[in-house]
């Protein structure tokens, strides 16, 4: 029985498939599945907040919701596509404005 405890079961087979195509063992090969998922997840989750949260962009929501690409898609929108067509910040400064006499 390998790591994920799964008898005989799809994942099963998909871990030892991989393990065998990577020339590893079905525990680092679950390792390193693990690793890509929660990596994905990271981007994936911080591309949907800036998306949904900060800028109110449904249609981005959705991509980044539906397509996985290890990261690739979140990181393109977080450093890319986000900064597209979006409002600029008011710069504020920190002194105060004098009084004209």
């Amino acid at each position: 029985m390998s790591i994920l405890a799964v008898d005989n079961g799809a994942a099963d087979q998909i871990m030892q498939g991989l393990a065998q195509n990577w020339g590893v063992t079905v525990e680092v090969a679950a390792a390193i599945f693990i690793v890509l998922v929660v990596w994905e997840l990271c981007w994936k989750l911080t591309a949907m907040w800036k998306a949904a949260a900060k800028k109110k962009s449904i249609a981005w929501f959705i991509i980044l919701a539906l397509v996985n690409t290890l990261g690739i898609l979140p990181i393109l929108y977080i450093f890319w596509f986000s900064k597209i067509g979006g409002k600029k910040e008011a710069k504020v400064s920190r002194r105060p404005k004098r009084k004209r006499r």
